[in-house]
């Protein structure tokens, strides 16, 4: 199964979305629309993941256990925020284990999707409370504008 993903921003981008949907000739299909822009965006997953190997390169964790950090501690009240379903099916089923074991679902090799589930607005503010954390630890990040993305944290989220 082939999933295509197109946002529409203006109404110019409706024609070639129209034009895709005429072009197809496997039947059935599914076709979801959803308001808002799409999850999170490349930028800002390439920003997370420089700040981890940042967090690493200075601090006493691996990349991998500081993600795992993230997703528990800032990634799950964001992610409830945002789902009424997510909150509930996490009270039900995670919030009751040991501490030990979520951190555990947040890594590889179970890495439960949580950021992946985000919004973009809501990685913005994942993203935010990463830069707080670490900056109070004296970590120094990766300056986003050095990447090529100056202030995509906040630039994304609009």
């Amino acid at each position: 199964m082939r999933k295509v993903v197109r946002t529409i921003r203006r109404p110019e981008d409706l024609q070639p979305l129209l034009m895709l949907l005429r072009g197809r000739s496997k039947y059935p299909y599914t076709v979801n629309v959803i308001d808002g822009k799409e999850r999170r965006s490349l930028a800002q997953n390439r920003l997370q993941r420089q700040w981890l190997n940042d967090a690493e390169a200075q601090g006493d964790q691996t990349s991998e256990e500081y993600r795992g950090f993230c997703k528990l501690h800032f990634g799950i009240a964001i992610l409830k925020s945002e789902s009424d379903d997510f909150a509930q099916d996490y009270d039900e089923n995670i919030k009751p284990l040991p501490y030990e074991t979520k951190l555990k679902l947040m890594m590889e090799p179970f890495s439960l999707p949580i950021t992946s589930k985000m919004s973009v607005k809501g990685k913005t503010k994942y993203l935010d409370a990463i830069w707080q954390h670490f900056a109070g630890l004296g970590i120094q990040l990766t300056d986003p504008a050095m990447m090529g993305i100056a202030d995509c944290w906040k630039r994304c989220g609009q």
